[in-house]
């Protein structure tokens, strides 16, 4: 029986630009169905292009001091690796509108979109909840909580059952004319933005 997929390549460290961990304080956010995403036909890791339906938007969420974080961790199944994921973020705010956010993002699937602060790779940009999206699974607010202000402490992640068949997938957009970038990705994600 022949292995599905083989290795292609190895990797060393780099002296010169170390790996960095952690993300930025900031998350992009919309809902499942109101974008329409675009993968590499060549390399189903790589989203390409991302489109809004009709009058949807990207909701940009942004913390601070290092609140935000995001993970992803093999599963292996009967049918192959699957991947859990998860982010986790703050809301320094507890208005009935934050509310509401936080109860739609319980009921309806999402897709977040995360900014690594290692920006020497093609990966510098990942979007989590590819396949079957995310849902808020946990939504803490303690009032005494000094460090967060009594705000939210919140967590996304995959609904119950459904892991996704790969891991993050890096996004790479082009301008109009030209190659992608860093800064083009970027620049199309704040289009997107409300």
């Amino acid at each position: 029986m022949s292995i599905y997929n083989k290795i292609t390549a190895g990797f060393s460290l780099s002296a010169d630009k170390p790996v960095t961990s952690g993300i930025e304080d900031v998350i992009y956010i919309f809902n499942d169905e109101d974008i329409k995403i675009t993968y590499d036909i060549n390399n189903p890791l790589i989203v390409t292009n991302l489109e809004a339906t009709a009058a949807a938007k990207v909701y940009k969420f942004e913390g601070t001091n290092n609140s935000f974080n995001a993970m992803s961790k093999l599963a292996k199944t009967q049918v192959g690796p699957r991947y859990t994921e998860e982010i986790d973020f703050n809301i320094a705010g507890l208005s009935v509108e934050v509310k509401a956010q936080l109860r739609a993002m319980g009921y309806g699937r999402v897709k977040a979109v995360v900014i690594n602060n290692y920006k020497d790779s093609n990966s510098s940009i990942e979007l989590f909840g590819a396949v079957n999206g995310l849902i808020l699974t946990e939504a803490e607010r303690n009032a005494a909580d000094e460090a967060l202000e009594g705000g939210y402490k919140l967590k996304l992640a995959n609904p119950d059952k459904l892991r996704e068949p790969f891991p993050p997938r890096a996004i790479s957009i082009a301008p109009a004319s030209g190659t992608a970038t860093y800064a083009s990705t970027l620049e199309l994600l704040e289009e997107l933005t409300a």
